[in-house]
């Protein structure tokens, strides 16, 4: 029987939430060339001497809020999404699961793959919003062991999704577990990037933050815009009046990110008066620290610092049917 190979890609996580295994897992994630676009030396010294040995502390810490009996909510919700994904598909799939950083390696699931003798790859990032920091890195590793087999068979990539009729209709689904009448706002936060990684995509006329991306661009892989475009789409499914909701960037390092920012977002939503807030975070499909924690945890208690009640987080798509079936019909497209 003639089989298609399906790879998964998500970003990776630690294998504990000790110290020992986080510093590694930072040391591979931010020496990737495509998340801190440094030249190599420089970015080595930043990265090596200077960010890792103070941050993996603190990340170390927060990992732990995180992990529960059955490990990294990241890990097993895509392993579980992967087992849903392969009965869904049948037979004449084989549905693999990789990380980008840390394991299941890229290296080790790709040799497995080798074996098989596909006759044809569908790889599968699985980040709705195009950034070369997610999507095009993980593209880039797969291809750079695909490029040394003797044998390369027929690839397909599914490089974005951030418009695609089932992961919004999944995000649509997740929003009808709550009253969203109940909420004073609705925020859509969206993990922030170095605003000179949107003007390296040589977008035209592109101005990162000053573009009104909110009226999406004709090009399909400015991350801003693929964000707005996404937020557009389920605002105009759940029917939200334009003044109930906005979009911001989260996880910034310095003021020179995407904006506006959600910390920012957030303290300007309590001291304006608002009590109840609802965050959707689109551009995570698993639940992981940067939803569970960052936002979870973190925005919820810089909101009630600056006088708001309640902040809650929508969860990520995790192995909701819904998104289950928008995986399996994007694969099948493909």
């Amino acid at each position: 029987m003639k089989k298609t190979g399906v790879l998964l890609i998500n970003l990776g996580t630690p294998d504990s939430p000790k110290v020992k295994s986080v510093g590694p897992y930072l040391l591979e994630f931010l020496n990737d060339a495509r998340v801190i676009d440094l030249p190599w030396l420089l970015r080595k010294l930043i990265v090596n001497v200077f960010i890792v040995p103070i941050r993996m502390f603190d990340s170390a810490k927060e990992y732990q809020k995180l992990w529960t009996d059955k490990g990294s909510p990241l890990l097993y919700h895509s392993q579980d999404l992967q087992k849903l994904i392969q009965e869904e598909l049948g037979e004449s799939y084989d549905v693999h699961l990789a990380m980008r950083y840390n394991k299941p390696s890229l290296k080790s699931v790709l040799a497995e793959m080798k074996k098989k003798h596909y006759e044809e790859i569908i790889l599968f990032p699985l980040y709705p919003q195009y950034a070369s920091s997610s999507s095009g890195t993980a593209i880039e590793k797969a291809m750079q062991y695909i490029s040394k087999w003797w044998v390369i068979p027929n690839l397909k990539i599914i490089s974005e999704f951030y418009e695609d009729e089932g992961y919004i209709e999944s995000i649509v689904a997740r929003a009808k577990e709550f009253d969203l009448d109940s909420y004073d706002h609705i925020l859509f936060s969206y993990h922030g990037l170095p605003t000179r990684h949107i003007k390296k995509c040589d977008i035209a006329g592109c101005k990162a933050n000053e573009c009104d991306c909110s009226l999406v661009n004709n090009n399909h892989f400015c991350y801003r815009a693929n964000c707005f475009s996404t937020t557009n789409k389920v605002a105009e499914k759940l029917q939200l009046d334009p003044s109930k909701y906005s979009v911001c960037f989260q996880s910034r390092l310095d003021n020179k990110w995407l904006t506006p920012f959600a910390d920012k977002e957030v303290e300007k939503l309590a001291e304006s008066g608002a009590k109840r807030v609802l965050v959707f975070s689109p551009a995570f499909v698993s639940d992981c620290l940067e939803t569970s924690v960052e936002i979870g945890e973190g925005f919820n208690e810089l909101f009630i610092e600056n006088g708001g009640d309640s902040l809650e987080l929508v969860p990520s798509l995790n192995t909701h049917p819904r998104w289950v079936k928008a995986l399996k019909e994007m694969i099948l497209k493909a």
